[in-house]
């Protein structure tokens, strides 16, 4: 099993609270049979930071953490990082997120695809609209 989609943070939470509407939940469950989830050390961070409302949040988040396939930031994602920020108008989290997605090729799984809409050869779906 490999890796083809990267997570942004929204993703996460909406999957891990089931707050996803029914086809979006479907849509993620079959990402999840023939690929790692992978993530950002971006996203790592802010979920770390995530104020779950208890206990089995916080360790569901954890194991999460721990299942995933984490990113750090490697040479090329930063120098790809500093492209997309003198390119675009965007946060330093989501250009750090988009640039480890296009160093390894894989699609961004997000609900704020207008966050991302400028990035050329970035792949973005948006699980809601599957």
């Amino acid at each position: 099993m490999g890796i083809k989609y990267l997570w942004d943070t929204n993703t996460v939470i909406y999957y891990l609270n089931q707050q996803f509407p029914p086809s979006a939940e479907k849509f993620m469950d079959r990402t999840l049979k023939d690929s790692i989830p992978a993530i950002s050390v971006i996203t790592e961070i802010e979920l770390l930071c995530w104020k779950a409302s208890s206990e089995k949040d916080l360790k569901i988040l954890h194991d999460f953490v721990g299942d995933a396939m984490v990113f750090e930031l490697e040479k090329d994602i930063k120098l790809k990082t500093a492209n997309i920020r003198k390119a675009h108008n965007i946060k330093l989290p989501d250009a750090i997120i988009a640039a480890t997605a296009l160093t390894y090729d894989f699609t961004l799984l997000t609900r704020n695809v207008k966050d991302f809409k400028n990035i050329s050869d970035l792949k973005v779906i948006n699980p809601y609209e599957q």
